[in-house]
């Protein structure tokens, strides 16, 4: 087994627990935990004991989304009125923001069932990653949201497809945060349970899963997927690429700007302060409620 530096890899009752093991960064979706979870992935694939994989995240998070550290074109000097890196032209910012959706694809179109265990933050990508595994159960105190379009960002569909048009509506063009409860009445999850429950609840529907014979599995997980790619899936994520550069890139200087300095002269937790502030009270979630 290969060894991997961001992510866990446990094979157990029947299947695979893969973890994203960046605790401390509430598991952000680095380059590195991008290529370990397709390595991982084509393991298990070839592995004839794994009939299923559950996805997870280490501490307090599923995955807080794309990492914005080191790196980050929104670090270095931004030249506006364009809102674009110093030094980067905007076809390749426009390129560089049109390559991860194709990523998680992997995962959606995977030929054994991918299982979320969607542990607490759940935010931005990380919530894009969520909606892509094939049966996702939430802990309690899971929490979805997609705050990156309060800076200028764009949803995804696949949030459209689970959550129906309207709900999709309501929380992509705000941002606004979503509980467990919530996820769950949407249509973005499977079913809540505790906390200390959630691995082992996921583990139950992969040794049920294991019941089948591994054939029956594959042709009937590809019917759902294949079904909905005739009726117009992909295209539908591949403009939701297309349109993800111009997303980030289109911006209006008055809304970026102050963000952009924020975070680059004063850190993220101004950034975020200044960004997610005039939205608190969100409605649902832990920040619903004045801090104790």
């Amino acid at each position: 087994m290969a060894d991997y530096t961001e992510i866990l890899y446990h094979k157990q009752r029947n299947g695979v627990l893969i973890t994203f093991n960046r605790p401390q960064a509430m598991n952000a979706i680095s380059r590195t935990i991008l290529r370990e979870m397709h390595h991982a992935l084509d393991a298990a694939e070839a592995d004839p004991e794994i009939r299923a994989v559950v996805l997870t995240g280490a501490g307090r998070a599923f995955s807080a989304g794309m990492d914005q550290g080191g790196g980050s074109p929104r670090k270095q000097d931004i030249v506006w009125p364009y809102g674009i890196p110093t030094d980067t032209t905007a076809a390749e910012l426009i390129d560089s923001w049109r390559t991860n959706r194709g990523k998680f694809m992997r995962i959606w179109e995977f030929s054994k069932p991918v299982i979320g265990a969607i542990n607490g933050w759940t935010m931005g990508a990380g919530s894009w990653l969520a909606c892509f595994t094939h049966i996702t159960i939430a802990s309690e105190d899971a929490v979805f949201a997609q705050p990156e379009v309060r800076h200028g960002s764009n949803t995804s569909f696949m949030w459209t497809l689970l959550a129906g048009f309207k709900n999709a509506l309501r929380y992509g063009l705000t941002g606004d945060h979503v509980d467990a409860q919530e996820a769950l009445r949407i249509g973005l999850v499977n079913k809540v349970v505790p906390r200390d429950q959630l691995i082992d609840e996921c583990f139950r529907i992969v040794e049920r899963i294991a019941l089948v014979p591994p054939e029956t599995v594959k042709i009937n997980l590809h019917i759902a997927i294949m079904g909905l790619q005739m009726m117009g899936h992909r295209d539908a994520l591949i403009m939701d690429d297309q349109l993800s550069g111009p997303a980030h890139v289109m911006l209006r200087e008055e809304f970026r700007r102050p963000l952009d300095e924020a975070r680059l002269n004063e850190g993220t937790r101004a950034y975020l302060q200044l960004r997610d502030g005039p939205f608190q009270p969100e409605p649902f979630g832990p920040k619903s409620k004045a801090r104790q």
